[in-house]
């Protein structure tokens, strides 16, 4: 796909203003990269980054409690602190990064292989989730990153922040690959559907509507 046919695809998600830019393709896939290796880097099943950030979790916190002076309330503490952190910066990221204006060929290119792709092809199960090579690059960045500024308390803070990701994880590929179940969980599946189907510049909340309402992304009722 050369650079004009991304930003043609781009921009009809980021940059009209009509809530019906682009017609989501609910079947098949598209290749992102001209190299096999790299194509099938770029996709992997939701289970698998899932599993490494709940074992990453875990054996933070064991190490945490096991080699650290913090205590089981301070590890708690911050674990529900990482938690909730991390509904920002998945909102963040996805409102700020992923729908950033597409006005360099650079942009174009990385905001359709990073989740352009994924607006045009919203049911492909299998760029539902970072692929595992980039997620342990990420959180080893974020390990190392941490400590520097946190210390010892990053074996409470980190493991919420990951078990964070691991949820959203769980919701994304539920509201893409499931019918939305018949309890309170069903406004999930209707906020991030209006966000594909209806509206691309509101509900960037995934795992939770809180800072949509907080920063006035909420849907029009």
């Amino acid at each position: 796909m050369d650079v004009d046919q991304i930003r043609f695809t781009i921009k009809s998600f980021t940059q009209m203003q009509t809530p019906s830019r682009v017609k989501p393709n609910n079947a098949g896939t598209k290749q992102i990269f001209n190299s096999p290796v790299l194509e099938h880097l770029s996709r992997t099943h939701v289970a698998v980054p899932i599993s490494l950030f709940l074992l990453f979790s875990v054996g933070l916190v064991y190490y945490g409690l096991r080699f650290t002076p913090l205590s089981g309330q301070i590890v708690g503490t911050l674990y529900g602190l990482g938690l909730f952190i991390f509904t920002f910066v998945e909102y963040t990221v996805h409102r700020k990064l992923f729908h950033l204006a597409a006005d360099t060929p650079a942009k174009v290119t990385f905001q359709y292989r990073a989740h352009g792709v994924h607006h045009e092809y919203p049911k492909d199960k299998t760029r539902l989730a970072m692929p595992p090579i980039l997620s342990l690059t990420i959180f080893t960045a974020l390990l190392g990153l941490m400590y520097l500024a946190l210390g010892d308390y990053t074996f409470g803070f980190l493991p919420g922040f990951l078990t964070g990701y691991a949820l959203y994880l769980s919701v994304h590929y539920a509201v893409h690959a499931f019918p939305p179940p018949k309890n309170a969980l069903k406004v999930l599946w209707i906020h991030h559907g209006i966000h594909h189907y209806k509206n691309h510049d509101v509900a960037f909340g995934v795992s939770s509507p809180v800072w949509d309402w907080v920063f006035g992304t909420m849907p029009r009722k």
